[in-house]
């Protein structure tokens, strides 16, 4: 559990809640006594993995595929890359904790679908200055063939926080802001190419939280490897949930990406590296 550097007035703790069998993402992030996650309000895409990372705060979508299962290229007759990828459920297998709880380092092996090897060198903080949660991510292949590593980061809301006035702000948006039930019908997404800031990063943030008191959550992340702004959301059903999900690729099938250059390699012994953060102000 990452908590914050310093007791807020009220005596009350925000604190993150980490999920060590799955990846070391984020199954609570709890502010002022309310847990930000949608928990089971969340619609099911029949992957066990899938519905118990999208239930929590964030999950993390890759390191080899995103998004929906498509074909492996060579791969046998029906072979598939899965649902948002391998990382996901995958339990970490060395993690440690600071003493005064502000840093947390973990190590992730994941055997890659297409029959590789990759390692997730995670450490999250927090950045007291900035008053925010970081999660920097490392990517190494520890396989004996190139892969192109795909990474999307879902922050995922409960639906149940937001109010009619919630709006989100973004320079990645036309006009820089929508309304937060954006689309048409109970579910709807959309991915456009990330603004950046002066300082390399972007930025998104839902205003006025009515769960939270008409509180804000901002969300930022490095644009060179995640240049694109994916958002979604679902109130269907049980469902009541509304997703920030920076992302490395645009939507388009893996042959698409391939054709147009986007899919590149990562060669054996390689890195690549990924950054996100998030706070409530």
């Amino acid at each position: 559990m990452l908590r914050t550097l310093e007791e807020p007035a009220d005596g009350q703790w925000n604190h993150v809640l980490f999920d060590r069998l799955s990846a070391l993402d984020i199954a609570a992030f709890v502010v002022d006594g309310v847990d930000l996650s949608p928990g089971a309000a969340i619609p099911s895409d029949g992957d066990i993995r899938i519905d118990r990372a999208l239930a929590g705060f964030l999950f993390t979508c890759g390191p080899e595929h995103i998004r929906h299962p498509e074909p492996i290229e060579g791969g046998a007759d029906g072979a598939r890359y899965p649902l948002h990828g391998s990382l996901a459920g995958t339990a970490v297998s060395h993690t440690q904790m600071a003493s005064d709880g502000a840093e947390c380092t973990a190590t992730i092996e994941v055997a890659l679908a297409d029959g590789g090897q990759a390692r997730i060198e995670r450490r999250w903080r927090i950045d007291a200055g900035r008053h925010e949660v970081v999660l920097e991510d490392r990517v190494v292949n520890v396989g004996t063939s190139a892969f192109p590593p795909m990474m999307m980061y879902h922050v995922n809301i409960a639906g149940r926080l937001l109010g009619p006035d919630t709006r989100i702000l973004s320079a990645s948006l036309a006009g820089g802001e929508s309304a937060w039930r954006f689309g048409n019908g109970e579910s709807a997404h959309f991915c456009l190419p990330a603004a950046i800031g002066s300082d390399g990063w972007s930025d998104v943030t839902l205003v006025g939280l009515a769960g939270l008191g008409g509180r804000n959550l901002q969300v930022r992340f490095r644009i060179d490897t995640l240049p694109f702004l994916q958002m979604w959301r679902c109130q269907r059903g049980e469902a009541d949930v509304i997703s920030i999900e920076p992302v490395s690729h645009r939507i388009a099938k893996r042959p698409e990406l391939a054709a147009a250059g986007e899919l590149i390699p990562l060669p054996p012994g390689e890195a690549r590296s990924y950054a996100i953060a998030f706070s409530v102000a």
